[in-house]
This record gives structure tokens, sequence and C-alpha cells, in this order.
């Protein structure tokens, strides 16, 4: 025991028991009472809380931590934090939404990607492992109202392991994320390739690219981390106490993939009409409810509402198709609405759209009309955006989009309908825009000060139908 720091360096228990001291104290509170302000740890003395503060200081707050609380020099290096106990500090932010749910605010970053380096280990002996298998949480509450952020109050503090379920499926996301490193794809790498384990984007600017082994090509620099979905599903149900948990889908024994288990569970039901489908898991048919095709694909494996606890973590969106007897599909995909003049204010790299479509893994259940006019289950896949889809065409309507809002957006009114210049589906190949309000009453404001409708990106239906296997549609 170092009395002197107040905690055995060599003992996780001991860590966590001093770190826990942290619950309820504001980081200016960490300051305040550091009982060791001066030692020689903290490198700067003057204006040093200021510094910290700052919120363009990446990391500030987990160095203010490590320096003022805990009293070790902050450092990038490659051991755990806590190296005689193979603990590795993490401070991160949760928020409060709306409806009163607790959510992580951003991924955990837990190191960077070497392209490099990274190729020659084995994930067991990786330095991603040696930082990842128990980590010291400290959560704070973030406040759009407090602007000091040395204000912001401690929450949560504890150490957490991933279960061995979770482990499995960090480790075949790792194998994901080298597997694009080794034919050289690093600069195709989409934190929807996988599902807990991202390769998330860290640059200080959006033109910093890096050299990769395996192509010529730069690639983004590029980071582990832990997906946000997964560090809220983590808070919710393994650090805040009295949290009920989601149900699980893998519940006794772990599966090597757990995509290849989902996909075989729903594939076992193929060929069965949604009628005999309901009747099977006990759902009351004429009723049909909005969600009926996905509530079966819950039900299927085994989940009595309608969110899955790997579903959760991993960020995946069910969505359901249904496929003409033509072979062909109806509906474009709708995504959340955006505010004219949020929208106009982004950057195409941090914009909201290009994260939920780079963040988000779908899962589509497809169904089909037979001769007799029945929908029948025909299995799933799941899916994500190709890179080059999303820089390219995706971004082209976003960038028109935002063009048009900007330049004022242009209404026609033509035989008692209205008629925009947002881009069209005859226009991109990939999304458009257009309407996703309830009326005509349900708007949001433009920049120059009028209210219109709604609106959203589509992905095309044309598009969609060609991203599914061939053998879920003939």
């Amino acid at each position: 025991m170092n009395f002197k720091l107040g905690y055995d360096e060599t003992s996780p228990a001991s860590i966590e028991k001093f770190a826990k001291g942290l619950i309820g104290k504001t980081f200016a509170d960490v300051c305040a009472e550091d009982t060791l302000h001066g030692a020689e740890v903290v490198r700067e003395i003057s204006n040093y809380e200021t510094s910290h503060g700052n919120k363009k200081r990446k990391g500030g707050l987990g160095e203010l931590i490590e320096e003022r609380y805990f009293h070790y020099r902050s450092n990038n290096d490659s051991r755990p934090d806590f190296d005689k106990a193979g603990v590795e500090l993490k401070v991160i932010p949760y928020k409060k939404n709306r409806n009163g749910r607790i959510v992580a605010k951003e991924r955990l970053i837990i190191t960077m990607i070497d392209y490099f380096s990274v190729t020659n280990e084995k994930f067991e002996d990786s330095h991603l492992w040696s930082k990842a298998k128990l980590i010291l949480l400290v959560y704070y509450l973030y406040s759009k109202e407090i602007t000091d952020r040395l204000n912001y109050k401690i929450g949560y503090v504890q150490l957490f392991s991933p279960p061995e379920q979770d482990i499995k499926i960090i480790k075949h996301d790792y194998q994901v994320i080298l597997d694009k490193i080794k034919v050289g794809k690093a600069h195709e790498l989409s934190e929807s390739d996988t599902l807990y384990l991202g390769a998330a984007p860290k640059a200080s600017t959006s033109q910093d690219r890096r050299k990769q082994p395996f192509s010529d090509e730069l690639a983004k620099p590029r980071a582990f981390a832990f997906k946000s979905s997964y560090m809220t599903y983590v808070l919710n149900n393994y650090i805040i106490p009295e949290k009920s948990t989601y149900e699980s889908i893998i519940r006794n024994t772990p599966v090597d993939s757990f995509e290849d288990y989902v996909t075989a569970k729903i594939g076992e039901y193929c060929g069965w009409t949604v009628q005999k489908l309901c009747s099977r898991f006990h759902i009351y048919f004429e009723k049909k409810p909005k969600n009926l095709e996905s509530m079966i694909a819950y039900r299927i494996l085994g989940i009595k509402g309608n969110h899955a606890a790997e579903f959760e973590k991993a960020n995946i969106v069910v969505k359901t198709i249904r496929i003409g007897k033509n072979n062909t599909i109806k509906e474009s995909m709708s995504f959340p609405t955006f505010k004219f003049k949020e929208l106009v204010k982004e950057e195409w790299e941090t914009s909201t759209f290009r994260t939920y479509l780079e963040e988000t893994r779908f899962l589509f259940v497809v169904y089909k009309f037979n001769d007799d006019n029945e929908l029948v289950l025909k299995g799933c896949q799941f899916w994500n955006i190709p890179y080059a889809d999303l820089e390219h065409q995706v971004y082209s309507v976003w960038e028109k989009t935002k063009q048009v809002i900007n330049n004022g957006l242009q209404v026609k009114r033509i035989n008692g309908k209205n008629y925009n210049n947002f881009p069209k589906a005859s226009e991109n190949p990939i999304c458009h825009v257009r309407p996703h309000a309830q009326n005509a009453q349900d708007t949001y404001e433009l920049p120059d000060g009028r209210k219109y409708p709604k609106q959203c990106f589509w992905l095309n239906s044309s598009y969609i139908i060609k991203q599914i296997d061939n053998k879920l549609i003939y």
C-alpha cells in the first residue's frame, strides 16, 4: 500500500475503493480537495484547472483525474494506467435524454490502431486487450446547460470486465477490423462493420491521413473503441444499481459468431407465412400491429419485447423488408428527421446522418409475397452501408440538401400540390430527401424563418433491393 497515494497500486479492489470517493464530486471539487496539490506528477501548476477544463483539450478531464486524484503522471504509455494492477482508467460522459433514459454520450476510445504493428498481434496478447480487459470506468453527467466542464458531476465509478459472451463478440470484431487492414482496406474501415468494438475515426482534422501496410491508399487515423451503444448498455446494466436488463438472445452457452447464430435461428422458419408465424408465437394476427414483421423476428430470437441486449449493445437496428411477387420493393427506407437550422451548421465528417450510417449495423428481416398474396419469411441478413456509397453518393445528396437550405428552399405549387428542390430519388441511385411528417402542420423552422414540413433522408427502394442477398429474393 502506498500510504501517500491512499490506495494500493497493485490491487484492483483497492484502486476501485479509493475511486469510489469521486462519486458526487465535480472536477472542480477534485482540484480543490487535492491534498497533494503541487506534487511532482502535476505538470502544469499555473492555470491547471482552466487548461484541463477547456473543451478543446481532448482527454483533459481524464488527465485531471489521473494527476489530481490518483497522483500519477498522465502519459501515452502503451501499458494500462495502473500497470501493476492491470487496470485502465477511463473517464466517460453520460447524459439524460428528454425521456429520462440514461445513455453514454460518446464511444469509449481505448487505444490508437497502428496499422502496421496490429497485423502481427493476436487478440489475447494485443495492446487493445491489455487495456480493455479490466477498466475502471468513471462516468460523469454531461449537461448542455453547464458551460464550465469542471462543474460536471461524477455519478458512477466501477471496475468493468466484459463478460464471456461479450468477449467472444469483441474478439470477432477485432478480427473483422484486422482482416480489412490485411487486405489493404484500412481506408474503408467503418464502425458499422462490427458489433461492440469499432474502428473509430481519431484525427485532429478531417484531412488527416496515415499510411497502411498493404495499400498505397492513405487511411484515416482510427482507434479501437467500444461503441457508445455498448457503453450505454454497460452503464444501464452493469453499473447503475437495480436497473433491469434487456433480454438476451444468447443466454446459456456462448457462441463463436453472434451473427451466424441469429441468421440460422431466423432461417429455421424460412417459408413460413406471417399468419402461421403469428400462430406459432402467439401473436394476435387479426390486429396486425404496425411492427408485426419485426415483432415476429424478435419472438423467433426468444425476445418477448422489442429490445434485445445484443442489439442494444451493438447499435443494431432491425428493418423489415417486403419484396413483391415481381422481386421489387415498394417502400424506401426512412431515417430520423433532420432539423433544417442544425443541418446547415454541420460538416460532413461529423454530420448526424453520416454518423448514423457509419455507426449503425442493420438486420434486414426479409419477407416476400407468394402467389396467394401471403407474406412469407425468406430469412435475414446483417448489412451496413459500403464505404464508397457513403462517401460519394450519400455525401452528394447531403451536400445538395445543405445547399438547398442555405440558398433558400424553393417551393412551387402545381395542380394543388407543393413541390420542392430537395434531391429526388430519380437524381441519385442511393438516397433522396422527402417528407417524414405526420401532417402539413408537423414542421421545423427554416433558416429564413419559414415553417416547412419535416423532412428526412431515405435510401431508395431500388438501392435496397440490390443490397439483399439473391437467396432471400428468388
